[in-house]
């Protein structure tokens, strides 16, 4: 009898923590916290946890949710991307958000997808990502566009009629960005001579070299955030005059900080652009100042990313989406996606056919080598 007392007591005293687990969603993070994008990938993380502290809970039907981040590394490889991805499908979250990384986001889609799990890409603008499958979503914009408005600056503003493209061999996120460069501003009159990189390169000075023996007008080098640093570095040592021209990945205060003091002039095309949305930009710096352990992740400073201000979207979205669906399971979520529209920092989010963000704008800006800190020049459209 005093074994069966005793039995009941331990049931009943597990029923509680039981409850509190059924009132619990778990939102994957699917992000490189290590490797040549790690630097992105926490810049990116901390808009999702900065999303989280302000919006902990989730209401969906009469049952008030705490969310609860799972974050996995994918270590920026298509190595380890499918043991991070695995990860999160074995802690049963019911959506994933990432990557910074468009190879790392594709080697993780056929687990979320075999497992039902829907992902929302944040900063993954190679077009391959949502490309014949149901599962995967986007808040950015793509290459294509990125491409045709870099190709536009480089032209029409710039004045360029030569161009030397390099990226890292085997990149999707470099390669196709490249590509799709290559295809517009050819289109306009001009010359775009592509040239790659093996992984782990250090020295860049050859590469630097023969832009400067093409008579190249721009050096468009739209690569990860280790590498954009050495090539500004090298450029300046080797004084380099032309322009060095990237996408999305060089928007980080870590690129700024290579080209303050320098005469290197750095473009890139991104997201956002700080200032634009007064009260995120005071609200996450606040945070930001708050933690330090945060604070080194968004490299020593509280300059604001646009990858931080996406991260921060898909996390509305992903709220948005579950409570669309009325459930935390995912194959609901993920029904529930493509008819989600949400108004967040970065505008308006509506997907189309493909599950992409309709973008039509993007900002361009640059690095103002005195003061260290970007400078916005445009927001440009495509005609």
């Amino acid at each position: 009898m005093k074994k069966l007392i005793a039995l009941v007591l331990a049931v009943m005293m597990l029923v509680p923590a039981f409850a509190l687990a059924d009132d619990v969603i778990k939102i994957g993070v699917y992000e490189p916290a290590s490797g040549d994008s790690g630097a992105g990938g926490k810049q990116e993380t901390l808009g999702v946890q900065y999303a989280n502290a302000k919006m902990p809970t989730v209401k969906i039907g009469d049952t008030e949710y705490k969310v609860e981040l799972v974050i996995a590394d994918n270590g920026s490889s298509t190595d380890k991307a499918p043991s991070a991805a695995q990860k999160l499908v074995s802690e049963n979250v019911s959506v994933v958000l990432g990557s910074y990384g468009s190879g790392v986001s594709i080697a993780g889609s056929q687990y979320f997808k075999d497992a039902n799990i829907p992902a929302i890409g944040l900063t993954c603008t190679n077009p391959q990502v949502t490309a014949g499958n149901t599962h995967y979503f986007r808040v950015c914009f793509l290459d294509p566009f990125q491409g045709t408005v870099l190709a536009n600056y480089a032209y029409k503003e710039l004045g360029a009629t030569t161009v030397y493209c390099l990226g890292e061999l085997g990149n999707d996120y470099d390669q196709g960005l490249i590509n799709y460069f290559k295809q517009a501003f050819e289109a306009l009159g001009g010359m775009a001579i592509v040239d790659s990189f093996p992984n782990n390169t250090a020295d860049f000075t050859s590469y630097l070299s023969n832009a400067a023996g093409y008579n190249a007008d721009v050096f468009f080098c739209p690569v990860s955030i280790a590498y954009s640093t050495q090539i500004i570095q090298q450029a300046s040592s080797q004084g380099l005059e032309i322009a060095i021209l990237g996408g999305d990945t060089l928007d980080t205060n870590v690129v700024v900080d290579a080209a303050k003091g320098t005469s290197v002039k750095v473009i890139c095309t991104t997201f956002y652009q700080e200032g634009a949305n007064a009260e995120f930009d005071e609200g996450f710096k606040a945070w930001l100042n708050e933690n330090p352990d945060m604070m080194t992740n968004n490299g020593g400073n509280d300059m604001i990313s646009a990858v931080s201000v996406m991260g921060y979207d898909g996390y509305v979205t992903a709220l948005a989406a579950l409570q669309a669906a009325g459930s935390i399971n995912g194959a609901d979520v993920m029904a529930a996606l493509p008819s989600v529209e949400v108004d967040s920092v970065s505008g308006h989010i509506k997907f189309d056919e493909n599950g992409d963000a309709i973008r039509t704008s993007a900002f361009v800006k640059t690095v103002n080598n005195e003061t260290g800190a970007w400078e916005f020049v445009a927001e440009q459209t495509v005609e």
